[in-house]
């Protein structure tokens, strides 16, 4: 139990280290913030399968000794989550170079591994949403 414990924390940390910055493509769209659960990762735009709309341009960033590449994902989940969007295309993630990571260890300078990506939203799986949400959340009003 203990070892579970610690994982689940050792997680949070590593997904706190991520810092995840939008921009939106048409700030005139407003939407319903959702649940990080209910946001779908998808590796490219064909792969959506149903119409969608571009919500925002996902940039972050974190440690490169104290991310992964799954706290990333999450953290850019977060992001999609409470700009309302239920979707998202991955892009390119980039682990800091090597000359970056050196300096890191000898300067205590930051080696930063970068990820972006694409928040989309999906109009066909509102209910799917919101059923993923009632469940993720069930005291929540989403």
């Amino acid at each position: 139990m203990r070892r579970i414990a610690l994982v689940t924390g050792l997680a949070a940390v590593a997904a706190a280290c991520v810092n995840t910055q939008a921009t939106l493509l048409n700030p005139s769209l407003t939407l319903r913030p959702t649940c990080p659960e209910a946001v779908l990762m998808f590796t490219s735009p064909d792969r959506v399968g149903k119409p969608y709309v571009e919500v925002a341009l996902l940039n972050s960033t974190g440690d490169n000794s104290m991310t992964t590449e799954s706290g990333m994902h999450n953290s850019q989940r977060q992001k999609a989550a409470a700009l309302g969007a239920n979707g998202i295309i991955m892009g390119e993630t980039r682990d800091a170079g090597q000359g970056a990571q050196v300096a890191s260890a000898i300067l205590g300078t930051p080696a930063n591994r970068r990820g972006r990506a694409v928040a989309i939203y999906i109009a066909e799986d509102s209910t799917r949403v919101r059923e993923t949400c009632t469940a993720a959340h069930p005291q929540s009003d989403r």
